[in-house]
């Protein structure tokens, strides 16, 4: 499928204020998942100031409720309104019962809630490995469900937030749960999130007809986020020292809301679908992952792995 490619208009240092400047989202609606810290945040302000009603979908509401007031507080009065709704992904009777909750047409699904490499292995009730359930088989089922009210808004759009991390590893797809492997922190995150950008071209595909539109992305390297909040300080690091791990120049949350708030609002993408972006354009494929500092992964575009990806998730949140 061909597709327009983004004007170099912004890049690596834009922010999310102004990728959103000029954009009137007034009378749409979106769900930013993990909207109670970093990141979220921030695609949150970008989409309420230009006039859409979000919802921050997050575990704990009482968080939830007080950033939303915050937000409030400092945008401008013609800003779109703010609510608060549960949503813990590794648990998928919340994921179901916010689907059975909402009502009406969805024009924006930011799934940008996560976690980062755990130190030991653990699993959600369902048994799944906590990081490919929580990034990714949450997110699917929430995006499934939500469907219906995608469909309904004639030109919705999917963002989901991915990582350069995913060049860890491919979708292990005989091995989802480490159950046969030993756990490794970095290559349970690195199929997880290249689950994400997986999802985004199994939904381009399967969606087009509707008029949805889904794109996967890496926010950049971000430090003022609680992702890794399960990890220990001195982890990331050694992972570095030991040159497993190259990171591109830190970003502020702000700037690292940008890309996920291009997707999810700017003009400058109409019609791009099924693909991976960073630094608020197209990412470029990468042919091994040793000092890759950006780039795609082919695995990670792949719509065979996408499609097989696609039927094992109906199969597992079932």
């Amino acid at each position: 499928m061909s597709v327009p490619q983004t004007p170099h208009v912004f890049g690596a240092s834009t922010t999310a204020a102004e990728v959103i400047d000029g954009v009137d989202l007034h009378g749409r609606r979106a769900v930013v998942t993990g909207a109670g810290s970093g990141i979220g945040v921030e695609t949150a302000r970008a989409l309420a100031a230009a006039g859409a009603d979000v919802t921050l979908a997050v575990r704990d509401t009482d968080a939830g409720a007080r950033v939303a007031a915050r937000l409030e507080a400092e945008l401008p009065p013609e800003s779109g309104q703010l609510t608060v709704g549960r949503l813990d992904l590794a648990d998928r009777s919340t994921v179901a019962a916010f689907v059975a909750a909402w009502r009406g047409p969805l024009h924006i699904l930011v799934g940008n809630a996560g976690v980062m490499a755990p130190p030991e292995l653990t699993r959600t009730p369902d048994g799944r490995e906590t990081q490919f359930a929580v990034n990714h088989l949450g997110h699917f089922a929430l995006a499934v469900g939500l469907h219906p009210a995608l469909a309904a808004s004639d030109g919705a759009r999917i963002v989901s937030v991915s990582s350069i991390g995913h060049l860890f590893s491919p979708v292990v797809f005989d091995d989802l749960d480490y159950r046969f492997r030993p756990y490794d922190p970095w290559t349970s995150y690195g199929q997880s999130k290249t689950a994400n950008a997986l999802f985004a071209v199994g939904a381009a595909e399967r969606w087009a007809d509707d008029g949805i539109t889904a794109n996967a992305l890496m926010p950049g390297n971000v430090g003022e986020t609680s992702l890794a909040r399960h990890m220990n300080p001195h982890q990331v690091a050694d992972f570095i020292a030991s040159g497993e791990l190259a990171l591109p120049p830190q970003k502020t949350v702000r700037q690292g809301a940008a890309t996920s708030v291009l997707l999810a609002a700017s003009p400058t993408v109409e019609g791009t679908t099924g693909r991976y972006f960073e630094d608020c354009a197209q990412a470029e494929p990468v042919a091994e992952r040793a000092g890759a500092v950006a780039g795609v992964a082919p695995y990670a575009l792949d719509r065979e792995n996408a499609a097989r990806l696609w039927a094992l998730s109906e199969a597992l949140v079932r």
